[in-house]
C-alpha cells in the first residue's frame, strides 16, 4: 500500500465536503484490525509525481499554474482553480503531486511483481482534465498510472470505476485507445454531475466499445446495482483479458452519502469489492491496482468501506458483523466530535437476480443495462441478449 502521512495534506478548507479526515480515520480503523499490518502487507515508499511524469496526461501550461495558484492563492478561471468545487489552497501543487506519485507507487509495484495487488487509497481523483481541475480533482492519478503503465509497454489495461460520478477524466484521457477499456458504473448523468456517461458514449473512431458507461437511475440500491455490475462487467473483462486490472472505489453510492443520489450499503459496497478482487485474479492474473475516490460520509461511511476495500485486496476480509473497535470510536469522538457507527457494515443482506434471469424494460435499471450491452457488447464479439 502507497501511503504517507502527507496525502492528508490535500486539503480544500474546512467548509469544502471532500475533507482528509475521511482518509485518517480510514487509516486509524485499518490499522486497529490489524488490516495494515497483515502478512505479506507493506506500505510503499511515495515520492511526489514530477512534471515530466504529471505531463503524461496533463498540459505543462496547467501544471505551472497549479504551482502558481499555490504560491499566490488566486483564483485561475482559465484552468478552473479557485472554484467553489476546487478552492485554491497553500502548495496545492504538492499536495495534489504526492497523491499522484502514490498512485504510479501503486503501478509500478504490481507493474514490476513487487505487490500483486496495491492500493493508494488517497487516490481516485478521476474527474481532472489535461488543462483544469474538475470536481475536487487538481491532478487526476488514476489516468496517470494508467499512463505510466503504458509508458512500460503494457498493452492492455482495464479501467472499472464504481464512483458514483461518472469517470470523465479517465475517459477522456484514454477515450481513443484501444489499450484501455474504461468501465464506469455511476448515477445517471441526468441527476448529477458531471453530466457525462451515458451509454452511447463509446471510445473514439479507434477504440469504439472501449468506452464502457452504465449511467443508473437516482434511488438505485444494493440489488439493482449488483444486477447491472454483474450484467456488464465479468463479461467484458472476461472478454478483454486485461494485464492489469486498475480500479477506483469512490464510496459516495452509499445511501447516506450527502452528495448523490444512489442507496447502496455498506455491504453492497463490500461485495463490490470482493468481486472485483475476483476479478482480477480470473482475468488479469490478479495484478490489481486500487484507488479510493469520492465519498462524503466521513464518519459513518468512507472509513468502514475502504477499510474493507483494504482488507479485502490484503487477502484479510473484515467479519460483516464485528463490532468497530472501541479505541477507533474514541478516536472518533476526539476528532470530530461524532459517534462512530457500531459495527463493521449495515447489516444488509445482498440479493439480487441476474439480467441474464429476464430483462424487464419497465424497470429503469434494467433500461439502463440493456442500454450498455447493446451500445458494447457487439464491438467485444459478446451477444449483448444472451
Amino acid at each position: 500500500m502507497a501511503w504517507d502521512d502527507g496525502l492528508t495534506a490535500y486539503d480544500f478548507g474546512p467548509q469544502h465536503p471532500m475533507a482528509p479526515i475521511r482518509v485518517e480515520l480510514t487509516m486509524a480503523l485499518a490499522r486497529e484490525l490489524g488490516v495494515l499490518g497483515a502478512p505479506g502487507v507493506s506500505l510503499l515508499d511515495v515520492e511526489p509525481a514530477s512534471d515530466d511524469l504529471l505531463a503524461l496526461v496533463h498540459d505543462r501550461s496547467y501544471i505551472e499554474a497549479v504551482k502558481r495558484a499555490g504560491r499566490t492563492l488566486e483564483p485561475d478561471d482559465a484552468h478552473m482553480l479557485g472554484t467553489a468545487d476546487n478552492p485554491v489552497f497553500k502548495d496545492m501543487h504538492d499536495a495534489a503531486a504526492l497523491i499522484s506519485g502514490a498512485s504510479v507507487a501503486a503501478a509500478k509495484a504490481v507493474w514490476t511483481g513487487e505487490s500483486v495487488h496495491a492500493a493508494n487509497i488517497a487516490g481516485g481523483l478521476h474527474h481532472a482534465m489535461r488543462g483544469n481541475a474538475w470536481g475536487f480533482c487538481v491532478y487526476n492519478d488514476p489516468a496517470l498510472a494508467i499512463a505510466w503503465l503504458l509508458e512500460q509497454g503494457a498493452k492492455r489495461i482495464a479501467y472499472v470505476d464504481i464512483d458514483v460520478h461518472h469517470g470523465d477524466g479517465v475517459q477522456r484521457a484514454f477515450y481513443n485507445d484501444p489499450r484501455v477499456l474504461t468501465i464506469s458504473l455511476h448515477e445517471s448523468p441526468v441527476t448529477l454531475f458531471p453530466g457525462t456517461g451515458q451509454a452511447g458514449e463509446t471510445g473514439g473512431p479507434d477504440a469504439e466499445g472501449y468506452s464502457v458507461n452504465v449511467a443508473l437511475p437516482a434511488g438505485t440500491g444494493d440489488s439493482g446495482w449488483h444486477r447491472a455490475f454483474d450484467a456488464v462487467v465479468p463479461p467484458l473483462l472476461h472478454e478483454f483479458q486485461p494485464e492489469i486490472l486498475v480500479t477506483q472505489q469512490g464510496c459516495d453510492t452509499h445511501a447516506l452519502d450527502p452528495l448523490a443520489n444512489l442507496t447502496l450499503s455498506v455491504d453492497g459496497q463490500r461485495r463490490a469489492y470482493a468481486e472485483l478482487h475476483k476479478l482480477a485474479q480470473r482475468t488479469a492474473g490478479g495484478r490489481w491496482v486500487l484507488f479510493g475516490g469520492g465519498g462524503y460520509g466521513l464518519v459513518h461511511v468512507v472509513p468502514r468501506a475502504w477499510t474493507h476495500l483494504l482488507a479485502e485486496a490484503a487477502g484479510r476480509p473484515v467479519d460483516p458483523d464485528r463490532e468497530t473497535p472501541q479505541s477507533w470510536r474514541d478516536f472518533v469522538r476526539e476528532r470530530t466530535g461524532e459517534l462512530a457507527p457500531l459495527y463493521m457494515t449495515d447489516g444488509r443482506d445482498v440479493v439480487f437476480s441476474p439480467f441474464e434471469e429476464g430483462y424487464d424494460p419497465g424497470n429503469p435499471v434494467d433500461r439502463a443495462i440493456h442500454a450498455t450491452r447493446t451500445a458494447v457488447f457487439p464491438s467485444h464479439g459478446i451477444d449483448p441478449s444472451l
